[in-house]
């Protein structure tokens, strides 16, 4: 007796093949059979549907994404879940939630102030919504298991590794031979309990709670090659490094120092994110030179990359991409009264817009024309009616010169104004260009950060934004190739066992939607995080239904309350992936 019939569906199966027509059985948490339509009968299955004219699919896989500590307030990992995503891979960026030292609670204090100021998570929800009650990774792991929607699996974060050997001197100081070896004996033990692997970050753009740069940034290539070749120890494990020329270009020392921890694990080594700009055509040649040296040392390194513009919710009175730009956050970061009258000097004015466009910004020149902002909410009678509207348009009738202009509404709202600046890529080219740079061997879609940034962006939506994008308005991917970008890819690329792919005996995490509707809604701002809150959201279109491990999760866009999935650990549910 079969679980569930699904009959009649177009079924893309994740390989790239032609689609097909076929009813899909699921029992016990698989797939059990996949038949001609009608050679299955309703009298077979506990329960049945038709699908007919609806696409199934596999559950997407999110390779990029931040939900470590979500997932105890969110089982679903909302809204990843609805969007059809039905496996995440966590614990990137050289940040996770364990180890934790049990002689020194206050590193629990330490890595959710970090958390909150490098990834957007909101402190308040850090400290009501996690139980904290775990030290070793393993234990961590294990918190999770039994109670999570999705599947998930979870790199160790290289700064938590840090903290638990080094304490305080994890920030600025370098390991003594002895704690290298604690250290690494810690790494063993997580992924023997089934970390996927190391993660790390170089980047100059993160920081700890405290304003410092974070503790993997004070590694030297010593301490991460012998972290690298730990990871050859294991089964099914690999790296994912951040390192300051991934928001632009990388230096030659970068590209060398990426090639040779690729090299030593011998594994694939991933890397976020991608950007893709016509306007900037030497970027992606230069970003894909360590994927062709890795090969040919015996690596592998593959660039994350996003297939569509994610919107950003900016302010000048919190933390957001602005702060980034070299220069502007001393500025950013005054008190509000002290911010307001550095930034109504035409001089300091003048100085940030320079360094917004000059070489050094990278990436966030992209933020510099602010003519091109949109106006979102706002909080005071002197700014009322402007919602909606384009800064330049609003500087043109006023006289002004736009960063000016955007500067005066943003203090009537002692600088609560909400900002969207739009993008500066959405060009013909710019498309063109990221049609052409997906089919590289080396290139996978993904970079969500979902569960991080969580009042400013909202990344999650990416798959049913692709799709509907391929299905009816670019068209830059046929449905069947797109599908398995989304699905097949990344779970080879982690060596997923059984998944990414609809096949009788594999798992049953299924997606199934309708082509003619499938899509994101627009990014709301909702508080429902503890503490009240807030984040932003983005409702899924046209997602009829959403399987993990057989049993349904999201019905129509709402969670049905079931908790199927399971932390993926690595030997057991990933197989080495070697580069070698």
């Amino acid at each position: 007796m079969l679980d569930h019939l699904i009959r009649g569906a177009t079924v893309v199966d994740g390989t790239g093949a032609p689609s097909y027509t076929a009813d899909v059985g699921i029992r016990d948490g698989r797939i059990a059979v996949v038949a001609p339509p009608g050679t299955v009968t309703e009298e077979e299955a506990g329960t049945s549907e038709d699908a007919t004219g609806l696409v199934l699919a596999p559950g997407f896989v999110d390779p990029h994404t931040h939900y470590d500590a979500q997932l105890f307030w969110d089982p679903y990992a909302t809204p990843s879940l609805n969007h059809g995503v039905t496996t995440v891979a966590g614990g990137n960026c050289g940040f996770t939630l364990a180890p934790l030292h049990p002689g020194r609670p206050a590193d629990a204090d330490y890595t959710r102030r970090m958390m909150s100021k490098v990834e957007g998570m909101s402190l308040v929800a850090l400290e009501e919504g996690a139980p904290w009650s775990w030290s070793s990774f393993g234990e961590y792991l294990d918190a999770l298991e039994g109670r999570i929607a999705v599947n998930a699996g979870f790199m160790v974060g290289h700064c938590a590794l840090r903290r638990y050997v080094m304490g305080e001197d994890a920030v600025g100081g370098q390991p003594t031979p002895a704690q290298l070896d604690e250290m690494l004996a810690l790494f063993h033990e997580a992924m023997e309990a089934g970390a996927w692997g190391l993660s790390t970050t170089q980047s100059a753009t993160h920081s700890d709670g405290d304003g410092k740069p974070v503790a993997s940034r004070h590694a030297g290539p010593a301490e991460l090659l012998a972290l690298s070749r730990a990871v050859a120890a294991h089964e099914g494990t690999q790296i994912e490094a951040i390192v300051a020329g991934c928001l632009d270009q990388f230096s030659d020392a970068e590209i060398e120092l990426l090639v040779a921890m690729s090299a030593e694990a011998g594994r694939p080594l991933n890397w976020n994110v991608l950007t893709i700009d016509a306007a900037v055509p030497e970027r992606v040649p230069r970003q894909l030179i360590p994927s062709e040296r890795a090969r040919e040392a015996g690596g592998r390194i593959v660039a994350l990359t996003m297939p569509i513009l994610t919107p950003m919710n900016m302010s000048l009175g919190t933390f957001c991409a602005l702060n980034l730009i070299p220069g502007w956050g001393e500025i950013l970061g005054l008190p509000v009264p002290e911010r307001i009258e550095k930034l109504r000097d035409p001089d300091v004015r003048a100085e940030m817009l320079r360094r917004a466009g000059s070489k050094e910004a990278g990436v966030f020149r992209r933020l510099a024309h602010f003519g091109r902002y949109v106006i979102g909410d706002t909080y005071s009678t002197a700014n009322e009616g402007l919602t909606g509207r384009v800064v330049q348009d609003i500087a043109a009738e006023r006289g002004q010169e736009p960063f000016a202009c955007l500067i005066e509404i943003c203090a009537n709202d002692q600088l609560r104004t909400v900002l969207w600046p739009m993008p500066t890529d959405n060009d013909p080219a710019s498309w063109a260009l990221r049609a052409e740079t997906w089919q590289h061997e080396d290139v996978l879609l993904g970079g969500s950060d979902a569960g991080a940034h969580l009042d400013r962006m909202c990344g999650a939506p990416y798959t049913t934004r692709f799709l509907g994008d391929c299905l009816r308005g670019r068209k830059l991917m046929g449905l069947e190739q797109a599908v398995k970008m989304l699905t097949d890819d990344p779970a080879q690329l982690f060596g997923l066992r059984e998944r990414g792919r609809i096949e009788e005996g594999w798992h049953a995490d299924l997606v199934l939607f309708d082509p003619e509707r499938i899509d994101a809604g627009k990014a709301t701002l909702v508080h429902d995080l503890p503490g009240d809150s807030p984040r932003l959201d983005s409702r899924a279109i046209g997602i009829n239904a959403v399987w993990v491990n057989g049993v349904e999760t999201i019905r129509e866009d709402v969670v049905t309350g079931a908790v199927p999935g399971t932390v993926l650990r690595s030997g057991r549910d990933t197989r080495t992936v070697s580069t070698k």
